[in-house]
């Protein structure tokens, strides 16, 4: 912990508790979860976790001390791990009050070691070429104090960039930046783009194609698109309206050379394509065209996720890590997803992470899981239904072919209901879902969604946080806080070999070692296990 206020101090202090997550099917005497889900999560099964955990998460070492004082030990004290646990952080002073403000921010740099920064372009850039870098007083405790209903504000889970990083960096957290590229029009494409990429022979043409584009600078849901705009192929939008295409490419490159020239390296990781996999997998790319045109987000500059690599690999430092990220469920989607990867890479694409996302959105399917339902229905929704620990090892087996580190990018769980079994439900999934991907070689980090009931998109349910809306916590965020902050760090009281060695095992990341000499002395060393 690093520069916090006592208030900050408290708010973590505050956070203890004595619930018990059930482990097992023996533990849970309760019956919270169908017998049918623990013969899924069984005594097996829970040993290959903790087996991969071992053999994945831990490293030795060892530091030669000396001679120490008699009748003392070596102290060994984990202070940070390697493996990201981290969150978004898109309601950063917008709960509005300053306690609660307190107690979210506390979380960062405590049980998060990793956030996620919203870049989200329509909100970050709201006019053209003024990026929402500097706070302003719509971004302040007391604005949102003083709103009823804060869902409705335009830069709700938006707040500008630079303070909520400043704040990251002080507390020594890993940042992530979300996202580059994107093709939705309702949160990431501005309402401003179209009109300054179209030319003036061509904006009677586009006219013919969109129903209802923008209106008083604020976007619809979706575009409605016309009969005329239905009935084109990708070839005929290409030359129909070619220059507003090639507009719409530079725009997009600008966008992400801008970030990276303000930016540099000093956030550590982006999201550089998000949900492309769709247009990919239904061959909408459209390679060497103008315009993809595909079914969820319409047209697009072709071929994006290729182009806003091929940008970012040259804007940003060598260091910064370019992810790719997806929600890789549903119908084929797993199938095509290390198939997307392969073929950017082969296509000189430096993706350094896949991206993985898993919103459990829907409680009655948190439910169907609770109670060990039937898996082979093909629905999405549904389809997240495939969480056992067979159908996750052999969804490892799918996308791990792409031989890059796996972020597990966006996670949310929610619960079935608001009632205390329903949130014991969360939990329990929460801890064996962790668990797996924890021990997972390939996996590198975890990143919880909407870490506060009430305040997700739109549409997201409002019981799939870690705490409720007043910042009380949830069984979930401490079935969450046992494994990281006691089961997962190595804390350890040692004995010198006759060499004035220590040798030990444990779980990856930094150390502060402290001992006293046989004159008295105090003396530490940081170390770190790999």
């Amino acid at each position: 912990m690093r520069n916090m206020s006592v208030l900050a101090l408290c708010a973590v202090s505050a956070f203890a508790s004595d619930i018990k997550i059930p482990k097992n099917g023996a533990e849970d005497t309760q019956g919270i979860m169908a017998k049918s889900y623990w013969e899924q999560w069984n005594d097996d099964v829970n040993a290959r976790i903790d087996r991969d955990i071992e053999a994945n998460r831990k490293a030795d070492a060892s530091l030669n001390v000396g001679k120490i004082a008699a009748g003392t030990k070596v102290k060994v004290a984990q202070i940070s791990h390697d493996f990201y646990f981290g969150a978004h952080i898109f309601n950063y002073d917008q709960l509005g009050d300053k306690t609660l403000n307190a107690k979210y921010k506390s979380l960062y740099g405590t049980l998060f070691n990793s956030a996620t920064v919203a870049f989200y372009w329509g909100k970050f850039e709201m006019q053209d070429g003024r990026m929402r870098t500097a706070g302003e007083y719509w971004d302040t405790q007391d604005f949102w104090a003083n709103i009823d209903n804060p869902k409705t504000q335009i830069h709700w889970r938006r707040p500008p960039t630079d303070p909520v990083i400043d704040y990251l960096k002080d507390r020594g957290v890993r940042i992530h930046g979300h996202a580059l590229v994107w093709g939705n029009k309702t949160y990431q494409i501005p309402v401003w783009l179209y009109d300054k990429c179209l030319t003036v022979g061509e904006r009677e043409k586009f006219a013919k194609l969109i129903k209802s584009p923008m209106k008083d600078g604020v976007r619809v849901v979706r575009e409605q698109y016309t009969s005329l705009y239905n009935k084109m192929s990708v070839a005929e939008l290409d030359a129909y309206i070619p220059e507003f295409g090639k507009n719409l490419k530079r725009q997009f490159a600008r966008r992400i050379t801008r970030l990276a020239e303000y930016y540099g390296d000093k956030i550590e990781s982006w999201d550089v394509v998000n949900e492309s996999l769709e247009d990919f997998a239904d061959g909408h790319m459209n390679v060497g065209g103008i315009f993809s045109k595909g079914v969820r987000y319409g047209f697009l500059p072709a071929d994006y996720a290729y182009d806003g690599f091929q940008t970012a690999q040259k804007a940003f430092p060598p260091n910064v890590k370019l992810n790719i990220n997806e929600n890789p469920y549903g119908p084929f989607r797993l199938e095509k997803y290390d198939t997307q990867i392969a073929d950017l890479i082969s296509r000189g694409c430096k993706i350094d992470v896949v991206g993985w996302q898993m919103h459990l959105f829907k409680p009655e399917v948190v439910q169907l899981i609770a109670d060990g339902k039937p898996t082979d229905n093909k629905h999405y929704q549904l389809d997240m239904l495939k969480i056992s620990p067979k159908h996750m090892w052999e969804a490892f087996e799918m996308v791990e072919r792409a031989n890059r580190p796996i972020h597990m990018s966006e996670i949310t769980i929610s619960a079935p209901d608001n009632t205390e079994r329903g949130k014991m439900i969360q939990a329990i999934i929460t801890r064996n879902l962790y668990r797996m991907w924890f021990s997972r070689k390939s996996v590198v980090g975890v990143t919880w969604w909407n870490v506060v009931d009430d305040c997700g998109a739109p549409g997201e349910p409002a019981i799939s946080g870690l705490f409720t809306r007043e910042m009380n916590p949830k069984p979930a965020y401490y079935a969450l806080s046992e494994l990281v902050e006691k089961e997962w760090k190595t804390n350890l009281e040692l004995e010198p070999n006759a060499n004035g060695e220590i040798k030990f095992r444990g779980f990856k990341g930094k150390y502060r070692v402290s001992w006293t000499t046989e004159k008295g002395a105090e003396k530490f060393a940081y170390i770190t296990v790999k």
